[in-house]
């Protein structure tokens, strides 16, 4: 015979008082169902009490807290769900949820709801930890971040971000719940170093901010739009975006950020970590690895492709004196020595010679031999419009040098094309282009003392041979000059750029034509082409109307008296 619920009893349906075993979700369907039925009537929580009872007691929450959660998780598809979803569902009005608001803004701090406070409206969902933890019966508990690695910290980080981002965070939520981070992580280097700067809280955010867009979105180009996204009081933002646009910010001039290139000038309204940054406050992320893994800016050696080189027999010694320098237990050996001896252990070498000679192939060849990746710099591009920026852009490829030199274990070559803006005799200053000239002056200075704090490889290319600064001569350790091919090296490029060639057509065109390798590689490539479209290989009277038209604007000479 089956007892009666004579008193209180959580576990009855408060109806037939039949004892049924109710899970947690169980009672808050029950709570649901007898408040559309019976809306907020006292009768509602006579018979909804022992429900209400059991969720107060295992959320620790209180009778109204119980009821308005009942309401959103039976909404919990809902990503959001408005305060008139909710008074439809219990029956009643809008004026009397509001006086409930304190009660909504309690369950939203306990993490039972999330708000979204966007321009004109206002909503809540409920977060999917809420209803894991309910479909199991256990009290839902909002991740902790204590202890955590340094890269579940920054997962922490990112999660707020978004919240924020999503308007589900106020600003103020938003920092405290990144102090609390940094306070309940005080093991991380990152926390500790971030505390010792003693910086304000709305810079400090924005060094969080930088940090968190640069390790978990790669993003390493910031403008003020995205910095808007976390400063929702416009004042405060205004501020901040006169102050980073002037240069004028803490963070500017503390060297946290600085501003960002773009194609090569600086961009006003774009900012960046300094790779100062990176290494310090990074150390823990290895951020010199990751970089190293992310090799946008690097031309990789095994991406290099192998082409056969032709040289004078003095440039063929010299690049292979260079090249067995540079492998690795060879470069590792000789740069130990010169340490022990107290000597520099960078090497600067230059390339010198006229266009077309394999200046720049050869650089890639021996990066590919020697297994080195190459940080390659247009200098062209480095120029600025605006009055010094361009030694502070001389200055960041250098640090960005020393970062990859750091993290690998291989030293890239750092390759300085088309050099002569900065290899050559410095300017006198006139009055005409004096701002032009003391800035270019201004870059080779910081280049010059860059070359005695290297300490690795840099290779510049150059088609000056005679008109070199001194100070430049003096710091190059290897000076190759890159000569026309002679006769019997032409032939030999010949035959290798175009096979179908007779050992007596080369000979021919190698005697008519003093051609850089260069050039005959623009008229093989050309005959590649006629043939294409004209479906044959063009004939030898034809290949040497191309080799007249490469004559065209240069001083290549042909010999007199050349007869087929």
């Amino acid at each position: 015979m089956a007892r009666k619920s004579t008193a209180f009893d959580p576990e009855s349906d408060g109806k037939s008082g039949t004892a049924y075993k109710l899970s947690l979700l169980g009672h808050i369907e029950k709570i649901v169902e007898l408040s559309e039925k019976k809306g907020l009537s006292d009768d509602f929580f006579e018979r909804a009490a022992q429900h209400i009872t059991v969720v107060t007691e295992k959320l620790s929450v209180t009778p109204i807290q119980a009821l308005l959660l009942s309401h959103f998780l039976n909404r919990c598809d809902d990503q959001a769900i408005s305060i008139d979803d909710i008074s439809e569902s219990i029956k009643c009005s809008k004026i009397r949820i509001i006086q409930y608001m304190n009660e909504l803004d309690e369950l939203e701090k306990r993490k039972f709801i999330c708000c979204c406070r966007e321009f004109k409206s206002t909503s809540y969902r409920v977060p999917l930890y809420v209803i894991t933890a309910l479909r199991k019966d256990e009290k839902p508990e909002p991740e902790h971040y204590e202890n955590i690695s340094i890269n579940e910290f920054f997962t922490a980080i990112e999660n707020f971000f978004e919240q924020c981002s999503e308007s589900e965070l106020t600003f103020e939520a938003l920092h405290s719940e990144l102090n609390c981070l940094i306070e309940n992580n005080a093991h991380l280097l990152f926390c500790q170093k971030l505390k010792n700067f003693h910086l304000g809280d709305n810079d400090e955010m924005l060094l969080l901010y930088f940090c968190h867009l640069f390790v978990n979105n790669d993003d390493d180009n910031i403008d003020c739009h995205d910095i808007g996204s976390i400063f929702e009081h416009k004042t405060v933002f205004r501020q901040i975006k006169r102050a980073l646009e002037n240069g004028t910010h803490e963070l500017i001039l503390q060297d946290f950020i600085e501003n960002a290139h773009n194609d090569g000038f600086v961009d006003r309204e774009s900012f960046k970590l300094t790779d100062k940054t990176k290494n310090d406050l990074l150390v823990e992320l290895n951020i010199n690895q990751q970089q190293n893994r992310n090799k946008k800016d690097l031309l990789l050696s095994n991406t290099i492709l192998v082409k056969k080189m032709f040289y004078n027999e003095k440039e063929a010694t010299k690049i292979k004196h260079l090249t067995d320098l540079l492998q690795k237990d060879n470069f590792a050996a000789v740069q130990k020595r010169l340490l022990e001896s107290g000597l520099r252990t960078g090497f600067a070498c230059l390339f010198s010679g006229l266009p077309g000679t394999g200046k720049t192939e050869t650089v890639f060849q021996i990066a590919r031999e020697t297994g080195r990746d190459i940080m390659q710099v247009d200098i062209s591009s480095v120029k600025s419009m605006w009055f010094g920026e361009s030694e502070k852009q001389v200055k960041d490829i250098f640090d960005r040098y020393r970062v990859r030199v750091e993290a690998t274990e291989l030293a890239p070559i750092l390759l300085f094309n088309e050099a002569d803006a900065i290899i050559g005799r410095r300017k006198e200053l006139s009055d005409g282009n004096r701002a032009v000239d003391q800035t270019e002056n201004a870059m080779q200075n910081i280049i010059l003392e860059e070359f005695e704090k290297l300490n690795g490889i840099l290779i510049a290319t150059s088609n000056l041979t005679k008109n070199m600064d001194k100070a430049f001569e003096r710091r190059f350790l290897y000076k190759i000059e890159f000569e026309k091919p002679n006769k019997a090296i032409r032939q030999s490029i010949w035959q290798a750029m175009i096979p179908a060639l007779s050992d007596n057509e080369a000979i021919q065109l190698a005697g008519r034509y003093n051609f850089s390798g260069g050039q005959i590689e623009n008229i093989s490539r050309k005959r590649i082409v006629d043939s294409v479209i004209s479906g044959a290989n063009p004939s030898f009277d034809i290949l040497l109307s191309f080799c007249q038209d490469e004559l065209i604007g240069t001083d290549t000479w042909a010999p007199m008296g050349f007869k087929r």
